[in-house]
């Protein structure tokens, strides 16, 4: 079939002439789902070899990612909207609590499910930001408050009958388990500083993922968490508290620079 042809054949099979209000509707509806389950599946459409996500236009993501397999502790200070929390921090995040790792990946690996946190701010940016670009936003099914899994995780993978509420949060998640390939569930975590140092102290992780820098002391309870299963710890921020504590650990030999 012709270019030409095959133009006018799509150009008849998307017309809407003649539809009735009960077929116009049908179709909004259908239109409707298919972008709500492509949604669900964003983490899959990232880091291609070729197309407008490809690879080779991210380069400092991948270095970031890569330096995962060398180093515990890592930071991505960049500018505002650069794709730090998205493309950076949930991605990869995403990556160890489901054990679906992409082709090229020569970052840091699980083999087995894992325990891991996801921290931000405040409680009201933890839930807006963090909590939505994992999981999605709040749904209802029934009488029950969920997620609709249209978040960085695929929302299949969505543990939606196991997940816990932080109590005097409104819609913040407490827990929420997620299916790892392996058939077994990871357990993720959400923190926030507001919470205080002492809501940090507890058990292991695999992973932590601050969103945004963590004061010195909460960073140190992280160090901590993830030490004795010899796990990760990853900042994704733009520096606005200047050349802080947290900051500074991570600048060669400890200084700013001149």
């Amino acid at each position: 079939m012709s270019g030409l042809k095959r133009s006018q054949v799509l150009s008849q099979e998307l017309s809407i002439d003649g539809l009735d209000r009960k077929e116009l509707e049908d179709l909004a509806n259908a239109l409707e789902e298919k972008h709500f389950r492509a949604a669900r599946k964003r983490f899959t459409t990232l880091y291609p070899e070729t197309g407008p996500l490809r690879r080779e236009l991210y380069a400092k993501h991948m270095e970031f990612f890569e330096s995962g397999a060398e180093y515990r502790e890592r930071c991505a200070m960049c500018a505002n909207r650069v794709g730090k929390t998205y493309g950076m921090g949930a991605y990869e995040l995403t990556c160890h609590l489901t054990g679906i790792y992409p082709d090229w990946w020569v970052g840091r690996k699980f083999d087995t499910p894992v325990e891991v946190w996801a921290a931000g701010k405040t409680n009201e940016t933890t839930r807006d930001i963090v909590q939505s670009t994992l999981v999605g936003n709040i749904a209802h099914s029934g009488n029950r408050k969920t997620v609709d899994g249209t978040g960085m995780i695929p929302g299949d993978l969505l543990c939606l009958d196991d997940h816990t509420w932080k109590a005097g949060v409104p819609d913040l998640l407490d827990t929420i388990k997620i299916k790892h390939v392996s058939g077994q569930r990871s357990l993720l975590g959400i923190k926030s500083y507001q919470q205080g140092r002492g809501s940090f102290e507890g058990t292991a992780k695999h992973a932590i993922w601050c969103d945004e820098e963590p004061p010195v002391d909460i960073y140190g309870e992280c160090v901590i968490r993830t030490a004795t299963v010899q796990g990760i710890i990853f900042i994704t921020f733009t520096p606005l508290e200047g050349m802080s504590e947290v900051v500074l650990s991570f600048m060669p030999q400890g200084t700013a620079p001149e």
